[in-house]
């Protein structure tokens, strides 16, 4: 059982849990943290001050609703849909990311978050 998180961003809020691999730990460990959303086709990512590497089991293509840590941007992401990375009907990061987590409801009420909005993780 992992442990739940809240993701609060302009006026969508969703609850996610939290893997057992160690970045998502570490995440864990460093909440709250905040940010600004950044869009990617439908990918929200954004820097966290948390720094670990590539974890086995890391991967690039990846399911709706799937939260990961990219490395090379040191970047908490939260995948709902295609980003331009995609091929067909695919969810595909920008490079390889340390599965951590998912959305525990319909990631797609994240459609409405605008670029740059402010962006909260917080325990439950």
């Amino acid at each position: 059982m992992g442990k739940k998180i809240r993701i609060l961003v302009s006026d969508v809020e969703v609850e996610a849990e939290l893997n057992e691999e160690k970045t998502a730990q570490r995440i864990w460990e460093a909440l709250p943290i905040e940010g600004k959303a950044n869009l990617w086709g439908e990918e929200i990512y954004f820097a966290i001050p948390v720094k670990a590497g590539l974890e086995k089991g890391s991967r690039e293509v990846v399911s709706a609703g799937e939260l990961g840590y990219w490395p090379t941007g040191h970047a908490f992401c939260i995948f709902f849909g295609p980003t331009p990375a995609s091929r067909g009907d695919e969810i595909r990061a920008a490079s390889a990311v340390n599965i951590i987590g998912k959305v525990l409801s319909d990631p797609k009420v994240l459609l409405k978050v605008k670029d740059r909005a402010k962006i909260i993780l917080e325990k439950v």
